[in-house]
């Protein structure tokens, strides 16, 4: 039997007599698996809540089929529904309806209702669904802001059939056309919990058929327009939680062969992940922080924090070692000692981090709704075979690294040497290898990172980003390997700075260099853990600031209000007066301006350029892109890089547009960010184009208001005027994305408390294997007349200054980390600037130097409380 084998006995009662010390880095082992647990746990709900989020407007379908021409027809949606295994289909498209109420007007969006729940996002909140051409569900917000309920109707004016759409200040009474006012029954109230319809101000449902009229009367003769997606729903049984993998892919061909217009057949998942991809330029940032960035640090971290506590716990058992060799333990069997205590200790200690992993994450979930992050998070975390391997493997792995150089060490100590005196460690062991390896792995780990970010920069993130995580791992490796040969000197200089408080402040300043390993040792374990804070607080701030303008870049405006009838040109009417007034006295609207937008010709030739025409102050007031508003002056024309690429301006030093007042030549001014519109003066658009006036109105939402909020406030008031106009709510939208980028860095930040508890684990582990170690020094210092104040305040001082070491250096090396990671990751979004959250430094400094003094504490009690006599005694 295995337990009769003298190693494996040998090993288990070495784990019973050192069960106190085992504690310490068993504790050590948990918190580093605890943190990868945590780590993947939370990855995994960053990237389920963000496809949730951006493909929520496709609900529960198992299937989507894509035509970017938008050629699909009804005939397409039949051939879907035939297709075996398919359980409904429904094409996804909409319309407008203007409705009435009490005197207010609502522009609002249509939808058909869903055939099969699962294909919509939309939930009933009283009444039912829609059952005839004459009911309509309204949104709960528009049927607060008409005060209707179900039951009651409201009024609808439409083009009927055959009519020729105009509008004018006295509404449809001219060229002919033939408008309707069509009364419909309120069927009932419908929710948007995902948010999927927000920046359109939700939608009302009506039935399909009806929608399919209302296209009908808007198309004439031209026929309803093409369909560009179509949702689907499979076979699958009731308590299924999805549909089977196998069968997707089987009818995902089946719909391929059955649609030939069809561009793509994809699932909601992959279609989010390729609208995540493309935010980032083809990355998917979520994988790439959380798997290869935070993921691999993690255990990089726990590694050292391990490696470290279990050198120091088998060090001081040399004395114990030496006499196993004198009564009889070969090399071998020391050697496989320490090894199978390392694998034992790794297996129970992991298994207890990843469980404790799992409850920090449920907690987190458990109070998030408490912080109103917007965003639906799941109410358990998501356990899966990875989350729960993976650590528990990298966790007993990591160990046994740990633990090779100690037991290697240990099976080389003599027999003899338990006859030595003990003699205080000092740099005999830590000749020019080891120097040349810390060197080496300093500066080739750095070299190592540059190239990363070059790679990133260069278009190559995936690999960048594995280069930088690999040579900020191998460069930090380097520093603590190093760390003995200066970190003591270092010490003992922040020491003298100090030694004016007294003898205490001198033994202190001396015992760093009394014991550089030691010494070492003890910073170390806090350096590591500053280094991991102050590397996610750094790159968060980057992040932060570089998705915030990419956002910004994306969303450029945040509130826009535009006319729905056109000119006999073909160009939007102007807004009317009444709605610019009611917007300037909505709360929460920062600037309102008029902005003239039109479809320019250019004089040679090529696709019309869609401009928009504004005033440069005015510009500034509203768009979010402040770069593309600071080029706006009297002559040129700002073309973002999205419109320079959609119609053809790339590499263009001027633009000649032409129209009825003549021809202009404007200087091209190009810009990075991701409007498809460009932008010129009004002087410059009457050049060419005179006589238009303001067809849209622009406002930009104050920073600390809630866009929603303020986007309804601004229907509400425009609603009120009688005025048919839409509201487009850009902002929510640009919020939504912004939520998501709240969610994943307030995980991060999450993780900052359990990189933070590896630090003070880490600290008071060594201290207090310290503390042991000099349990006779201490006594020697007792007896020769050291007080036990002076005692603690020895080892008070000491920890201070080694924890203000380990603090400044992890702060520094942190930042360095963090902005590289960050540069890499979001390389593909442009110039990510390198930002120092000073108060957050600031605020890591104080908790590392507090950290240290409270380490000393319990040692210190510790090492009082044993008398002088009893102390020379210790083994």
């Amino acid at each position: 039997m295995a337990t009769t084998d003298p190693t494996v006995r040998l090993a288990l009662g070495q784990m019973r007599r050192g069960m106190g010390r085992l504690a310490a880095a068993g504790t050590a082992i948990a918190i580093g698996t605890a943190f990868v647990a945590a780590t993947l746990l939370a990855g995994g709900i960053v990237t389920r809540t963000t496809y949730d989020q951006v493909s929520a407007q496709y609900a529960d379908a198992d299937l989507v089929v894509f035509d970017s021409a938008g050629t699909m027809t009804p005939a397409d949606v039949d051939a879907v529904r035939a297709v075996d295994g398919v359980a409904a289909a429904d094409g996804l498209r909409g319309t407008y309806a203007e409705l009435d109420h009490g005197g207010r007007t609502v522009y609002q969006s249509l939808v058909a209702a869903p055939s099969d729940r699962r294909l919509s996002p939309l939930v009933l909140a009283d009444g039912a669904w829609p059952a005839g051409p004459g009911s309509i569900a309204l949104p709960v917000d528009v049927a607060a802001l008409f005060g209707v309920g179900v039951g009651d109707t409201v009024s609808s004016t439409r083009w009927l059939p055959g009519a020729k759409p105009a509008m004018d200040e006295k509404g449809p009474e001219h060229d002919g056309g033939r408008a309707g006012v069509e009364r419909l029954r309120v069927s009932g109230l419908v929710d948007d919990p995902q948010s999927a319809y927000a920046s359109s101000n939700g939608v009302a449902v009506v039935t399909p058929r009806a929608l399919e009229r209302r296209l009908a009367a808007e198309a004439g003769a031209a026929g309803a327009p093409g369909l560009r997606t179509v949702l689907v729903a499979l076979d699958r049984p009731a308590d299924a939680g999805a549909a089977d993998a196998g069968a997707v892919e089987a009818v995902r061909d089946a719909l391929a062969r059955a649609v030939p217009s069809a561009t793509g057949v994809t699932t909601p998942d992959e279609y989010a992940e390729d609208v995540v991809a493309a935010l980032t330029n083809g990355q998917n940032i979520i994988v790439l922080v959380f798997v290869l960035g935070l993921a691999a640090v993690s255990l990089v971290v726990a590694g050292l924090v391990i490696a470290n506590t279990f050198q120091v716990l088998v060090a001081q058992r040399s004395r114990t070692l030496a006499l196993l060799r004198c009564v009889g333990a070969s090399t071998g069997q020391v050697y496989r000692t320490v090894l199978l205590e390392a694998a034992a200790l790794g297996v129970v200690a992991s298994a207890v981090g990843i469980v404790a992993g799992a409850v920090l994450v449920q907690v987190g979930l458990l109070v998030a709704p408490a912080f109103d992050l917007g965003v639906a998070l799941p109410r358990t975390v998501p356990l899966s075979a990875p989350v729960l391997l993976v650590p528990l493997g990298a966790g007993v792995l990591v160990t046994l690294l740990a633990a090779l150089a100690p037991a290697r060490a240990a099976s080389r100590v003599a027999p003899l040497a338990v006859m030595r005196p003990a003699c205080t460690p000092g740099l005999h062991g830590a000749g020019r290898a080891r120097a040349a390896f810390a060197w080496i792995a300093t500066f080739g780990g750095l070299a190592l990172m540059a190239g990363g970010v070059a790679l990133g920069l260069s278009g190559r993130i995936d690999v960048g980003l594995f280069d930088v995580v690999l040579g900020g791992s191998l460069s930090l490796v380097g520093v603590i390997v190093g760390a003995v040969f200066w970190l003591p000197r270092l010490a003992a200089g922040f020491g003298r700075l100090v030694d004016v408080v007294g003898p205490a402040a001198r033994l202190a300043s001396a015992n760093a260099m009394r014991n550089p390993r030691r010494t070492a040792a003890t910073s170390t374990a806090l350096l590591v853990g500053v280094t991991l804070v102050a590397m996610m607080t750094a790159g968060a701030a980057s992040a932060r600031v570089t998705m915030d303008h990419r956002l910004d870049s994306r969303f450029p405006v945040d509130v826009q209000v535009t006319g729905v009838a056109y000119d006999e040109n073909g160009v939007t009417v102007a807004v009317p007066a009444t709605v610019r007034a009611a917007l300037d006295d909505v709360a929460g609207l920062r600037s309102v301006t008029e902005v003239t937008t039109v479809s320019a010709e250019r004089a040679g030739g090529g696709r019309p350029v869609p401009v928009a025409a504004i005033e440069p102050e005015a510009l500034r007031s509203v768009l979010n892109t402040s770069a593309d508003a600071a080029k706006l002056r009297p002559g040129t024309i700002v073309v973002p890089e999205r419109a320079a690429t959609s119609y053809g301006l790339t590499g263009l030093d001027t633009l000649r547009l032409t129209g009825p007042g003549g021809t202009v030549t404007l200087d091209v001014v190009h810009t990075e960010s991701l409007s498809g519109r460009t932008y010129l003066t009004p002087q410059d658009l009457a050049a060419f184009a005179p006589g238009l006036a303001a067809n849209e109105v622009w406002a930009d939402v104050e920073d600390d208001c809630a866009a929603a909020a303020v986007v309804a406030a601004a229907q509400d008031a425009v609603s009120a005027t009688g005025e048919t106009v839409a509201v487009a709510g850009i902002v929510v939208e640009r919020e939504a994305f912004q939520q998501i980028v709240d969610v994943i860095l307030a995980i991060v930040v999450g993780l900052l408390a359990v990189a933070v508890v590896i630090a003070l684990i880490g600290v008071a582990n060594t201290l207090s294997l310290s503390v042991i170690e000099r349990t006779r020094e201490n006594a020697v210092l007792r007896a020769i007349g050291l007080t036990k104040g002076q005692l603690r305040a020895t080892l008070a001082i000491e920890g201070l200054v080694i924890a203000g070491v380990g603090a400044v250096l992890g702060t520094a090396l942190g930042v360095v980390y963090g902005w590289a990671g960050a540069a890499t990751a979001l390389s593909g979004l442009g110039e990510v600037p390198l930002v120092i959250p000073w108060a957050d430094v600031a605020a890591i400094v104080g908790i590392a130097l507090v950290a240290g003094l409270a380490a000393s504490v319990l040692p210190a009690r510790a090492a009082v409380r044993t008398h002088p006599v009893a102390a020379l005694a210790a083994d």
